[in-house]
Formats: structure tokens, sequence, C-alpha cells
């Protein structure tokens, strides 16, 4: 692995460190997601930290940041652009919306109805909107990260499974332990520290480090151990229904990511074992009465299934 972009990714881990203080493994989660090139769920409460994680890694990876705050009545023009007719030059002119960004922060998206989700499934699985018949790429790199608020808080809507499913990683930060709380505390405020950050990386360094994630190795033993445990999803003992083979990518993909974070050009079954629940709980409803995204039941049926 070079050992400048190895700097690179250790020092943006620890800048977004002096931000979101005392949740080092999360942002080495989030990290991750956006070398493998996925889209990001932070699930929690109001309060945490969620908005302010998503603006520090932005700002840190030098890319356009934009945010919506999602609601019920927000219409997918109010996302993706409105065509207005301008009078002077006597045709209609589409105005971008706030989808058209590198960093696209959706704020609470499970306020919002399923007109919207719909419009934000597509930017977030094709790169691209469909406005007045006619399709408009997005940005490159492009990556949403969402948060969103416990379903059983008054106006939330459950995200429908089709994009969950686009979702590479879903991480919860919660509470701060008392060290960090105190941090917190007697600091700054934390908006005016993320607005001092410097960008630590371009979008050409970040395109490479996408493209080196792409050739960290996975040798065919690794391979055995994670379709042994894609099969484990399946076999009806854990969940209802198991993983798809584009769960089983994305698992490989940002497994990949956590290997080459660790200066490896190859994926161990740490790496697996390390971001599974990460990867895959949010994808998956479980037999035993728990809901969806039982992170709790990932790590028993982790533990039961060997290493080949």
């Amino acid at each position: 692995m070079d050992d400048s972009l190895a700097r690179q990714l250790s020092g943006l881990v620890d800048q977004i460190s002096t931000i979101i203080v005392g949740k080092r493994p999360q942002i080495e989660d989030c990290v991750a997601c956006l070398l493998a090139a996925g889209h990001l769920l932070i699930e929690d409460v109001p309060g945490v930290g969620k908005t302010t994680l998503a603006h520090a890694l932005a700002v840190s990876l030098g890319l356009k940041f934009s945010r919506v705050q999602f609601t019920a009545d927000l219409m997918p023009s109010d996302l993706v652009g409105v065509s207005v007719f301008e009078r002077s030059r006597e045709a209609f002119v589409f105005h971008p919306g706030p989808v058209f960004a590198q960093v696209l922060l959706a704020d609470e998206i499970n306020r919002a109805g399923p007109k919207t989700q719909s419009a934000l499934l597509e930017a977030m699985e094709e790169h691209q909107v469909s406005v007045d018949s006619e399709t408009r790429p997005l940005p490159t790199p492009f990556f949403v990260i969402a948060t969103q608020n416990p379903s059983d808080q008054l106006g939330t809507y459950p995200l429908p499974e089709s994009q969950l499913d686009r979702f590479l990683l879903r991480i919860t930060l919660g509470y701060p332990d008392r060290a960090a709380e105190r941090a917190l505390l007697a600091g700054e405020d934390r908006r005016e520290l993320t607005a001092r950050l410097q960008p630590l990386m371009s979008p050409a360094s970040l395109l490479a480090a996408q493209r080196a994630v792409q050739a960290v190795s996975a040798s065919p033993a690794l391979l055995d151990y994670l379709q042994a445990l894609i099969a484990a999803t399946r076999s009806g003992r854990w969940f209802v229904q198991g993983l798809s083979p584009r769960a089983g990518i994305a698992l490989l993909r940002v497994a990949r990511a956590r290997a080459l974070m660790a200066r490896r050009d190859y994926v161990a079954p740490d790496d697996v074992q390390a971001i599974i629940a990460q990867a895959i709980a949010h994808r998956l409803q479980s037999v035993a009465g728990a809901g969806r995204g039982s992170v709790e039941q990932v790590r028993a049926m982790v533990e039961a299934t060997p290493i080949p």
C-alpha cells in the first residue's frame, strides 16, 4: 500500500475524531464506506452528532456538500430540481436541486413520503436523476449520507427494503462516554470547529483510493468464508430471508476498504467480522422476533460460523 495514502486515511480519521469525540470506530466505518463507494445510513436519537459527522466527512474530503431536511411535505422537485420558464430566454431552464452535490446529507430521511424516497432511490442507485423526461447525471463522486430517527418516534415512516438495501452500511453513534461528553461540554461549538476544518483529500485522490480498494485481493479461502456467512443468512435459522448476491458483493467491497485502511493488500477474516454487522443487519429480518436490523443476531450467526 502507498504510504502517502495510508497517511492520508489515518489523518482523515484523526481530524474527524477531533469533531466527533470518542467515536473513532464509527468514524473508521464511515471512511471505509466512502472508500468502498457506498452510501451511509446513520441511525440514532436526535442530538448525538449525526449531522455534524456527515458535514465533517464532506469537508475533510474536499467535496461539495449539500443538506436537505426531509419532511412529510418534501416533494421530489425540492430534491432534484425543477424547470422554470424564463421569459428572457423564451424557454424552460432547469434549476438543479440540492441532489447535485458530491455529498448529499439526507437529514431525517424517514420523515419523507414514498414519492420523494423514490426520487432519492434513483439517485443512489443510478447516480442520475430524471426530470421532464430527461436524464441528468450527478457529480462524481456522489455519496448519500442519510440520518434516521428511531422508527418509534412520531412522524417517521419505515424505509422500504429496496432503499435500505442501497445503503452499504448502517451505523449508530450512541451517547458519548463520560470523558468524551466532558470534552464536548468544555470545548468549542462543534459547528465552529467544523467550519475551520481543512480538506485532507481531493476528489481525485479519493477516486484513486477507491481504485486502490478494488485492487485489494481476496483469497479463495476468504471467499469460502464469505460464502459460508452468506449461506448462513439463507439457512432459515437466523433470518427470514437471506442476503442477496448484491449484498454479498457489497460486504466484500467494504471488507476490502477495511483492509486498505489497515495497510494490507489482502482481505483477512477479521476485516469481514469487523464490518459485517454494520453491512448486513439493516438488510435482514430476524426469525427470533428481534425485528429488522438485529446486530446481536448477526453477531451470534458469525460466532456460530467457523472460519474454513
